[in-house]
């Protein structure tokens, strides 16, 4: 895994810069590229799209470690931190911030690439959990508009529910739409005329 990735290591010190790429290197990675600034980190992120982000700071403040964070895109991918002290606050904003390793007593080059293969694994479980929960919640979202919907062929038409299950259905199977769009048009229309 670590020859394909494309990883973005963020350090501002030329020293722990080179020991880092040093490390990745034996490491087995190949496609580094180093970001030595923090002015426009966001924008030149965006722009490199990495597959992995490493950011090694000495003493993260709460600000900048939220400002990294964001500009790393944690939810887009996955994102090693290094820090050399930090506090249980610190480290449980960086998890809030959804990076994916956060590694206190800073960057051990025997140790990187393991770090970072759980540091992928752990986020591409996250995404299958936030992905699971989205389709969860618009499953719910739309059986709820179902319901509704057919409260108002219940209504209007005076039939029970498994008949005015079986209109929208048909209705949809007929217009070669989904039921939930078909009750999202039928709940609109209705609120239009009320």
């Amino acid at each position: 895994m670590s020859e394909t990735l494309s990883i973005i290591v963020i350090e501002t010190d030329r020293d722990r810069t080179r020991v880092i790429v040093d490390s990745l290197r034996d490491a087995g990675f190949s496609d580094i590229q180093v970001i030595p600034e923090i002015a426009g980190l966001a924008r030149r992120i965006s722009e490199s799209n990495p597959d992995l982000v490493l950011v090694d700071m000495a003493s993260p403040s709460r600000d900048m470690l939220e400002e990294m964070a964001l500009a790393s895109g944690p939810l887009e991918r996955p994102v090693a931190m290094f820090v050399d002290r930090s506090d249980g606050s610190l480290t449980k904003a960086a998890i809030e911030a959804g990076i994916s390793a956060y590694v206190v007593d800073g960057l051990k080059p025997s140790r990187i690439g393991s770090i970072l293969d759980a540091a992928v694994t752990r986020f591409h479980m996250m995404h299958r959990m936030r992905v699971e929960l989205e389709t969860t919640r618009r499953a719910l979202e739309e059986r709820k508009l179902i319901d509704r919907a057919k409260g108002l062929i219940m209504k209007a038409r005076g039939v029970d529910e498994d008949a005015a299950y079986a209109l929208l259905r048909k209705t949809a199977m007929d217009q070669g739409r989904r039921v939930a769009d078909v009750a999202q048009a039928l709940v609109t229309a209705a609120g239009l005329l009320t």
